[in-house]
């Protein structure tokens, strides 16, 4: 775990001024810390700031990498990223803050593309196959999903293209056609095939299991998050007799490491493939004091402080714009002792805890993480408990 003066040799990333994918490229990172914790407390004055938990290691954490395809002039195919504002692919060999590995399964999946006669896919003539690659690691597991998003369900020789693939990479658990055929910015389309493999990962977080699916909601760097999910459980305080909410829940991470501690959990999404993908994480852990709703987490909680419900936790971990004014109003209605409030966004955290303090309750701590070295995004846990 590294803090404020933490100190690392800076490398050099030839892609920093295409890519615009790390907004601070080039920046030693104890000042990166130093300039995201000072961004938390000017947003949060009063409340007390505790040290930001950054990283030994901040390079390749991401275990979850994307590549974009194109066929540039000359008929060179390139793989990488996006140029900032526009749907210009930057070519990108080695990323300094992903994979590896999944780095390498891409720059290879790129060099075959030609012998096996596969297209990429041009989104202004809607011509091609290859749209994008998807590749997930497993942190603990080591497990390796392949995701081949293509605009028609049909690859060429998809069995000797798995085999070539796996030939160089004996690791890859499973490979996965998703099919993406609507004009649209979206990477993933809604249809999986599984070409090889059971069509899922699974990976070990603060000592549970958990399944990944092509479209799962996974944290790419599972490293910080282990210590995060941790610092919201012990904000929780929890003793064995206690009901927690999960809100936006999504596999239901929070919600199943918090099971072990509490009485019931009650996780509540609007994303119904992540409610299966949270009950199936479940009954893989054999946790069965928990149960899942597929509903808005605004209205689902607004229902229970209707029906005159009660919950002594509640965890919230909403998008990057922040929880609604309606599910604000049912958590201050339910009443809890604490709610544990992660973060990925310090402004909508700190407009939310405006509101709550506003009606009933006292900001005690925040803890920013680093989840995200070389961008500007914080991640942070904050308490805030019943005055």
């Amino acid at each position: 775990m590294a803090d404020d003066n933490k100190k690392t040799k800076e490398p050099s990333c030839p892609y920093k001024k295409k890519c615009g994918g790390c907004d601070y490229q080039g920046m030693a990172y104890e000042e990166q810390l130093k300039r995201k914790r000072g961004y938390v407390h000017k947003l949060l004055p009063e409340c007390r700031l505790m040290p930001i938990v950054g990283m030994d290691d901040p390079l390749h954490y991401r275990h979850k990498v994307q590549a974009a395809f194109d066929c540039v002039r000359g008929g060179k195919i390139v793989a990488g990223t996006y140029a900032k504002n526009s749907h210009d692919v930057v070519p990108i060999d080695r990323c300094m803050i992903e994979n590896e590995e999944a780095n390498a399964i891409i720059r290879d999946i790129r060099d075959m593309l030609r012998s096996f006669k596969i297209k990429t896919y041009d989104e202004d003539t809607g011509y091609g196959l290859l749209r994008h690659v998807q590749v997930r690691v497993g942190y603990r597991s080591g497990q390796i999903m392949v995701v081949l998003v293509l605009s028609s369900p049909i690859l060429p020789s998809k069995n000797n293209f798995v085999k070539v693939l796996r030939q160089k990479h004996p690791d890859i658990s499973t490979v996965i056609i998703n099919v993406n055929d609507e004009h649209t910015s979206m990477v993933l389309g809604e249809r999986n095939i599984t070409v090889y493999g059971k069509g899922y990962i699974e990976d070990e977080l603060c000592g549970l299991k958990f399944r990944i699916s092509p479209g799962s909601f996974y944290q790419v760097n599972p490293r910080q998050t282990e210590l995060l999910y941790k610092k919201a459980i012990e904000y929780a305080g929890l003793t064995g007799k206690e009901r927690v909410i999960d809100a936006y829940c999504g596999t239901g991470t929070i919600g199943l490491i918090a099971a072990g501690g509490a009485r019931e959990v009650i996780g509540v999404e609007s994303n119904r493939a992540a409610v299966r993908d949270a009950i199936s994480n479940a009954k893989l852990n054999g946790i069965k004091n928990i149960r899942f709703y597929s509903d808005d987490a605004g209205e689902f909680m607004t229902s229970l402080a209707q029906a005159g419900e009660k919950a002594d936790v509640v965890f919230l971990d909403p998008p990057r714009t922040g929880s609604s004014e309606a599910f604000l109003a049912s958590l201050a209605r339910l009443n809890p002792d604490r709610a544990v409030y992660v973060s990925c966004d310090p402004e909508s955290l700190a407009r939310d805890a405006k509101y709550l303090t506003k009606h009933g309750y006292t900001l005690k701590e925040c803890t920013p993480f680093d989840c995200f070295p070389y961008t500007k995004h914080i991640e942070n846990v904050a308490l805030l408990c019943k005055k």
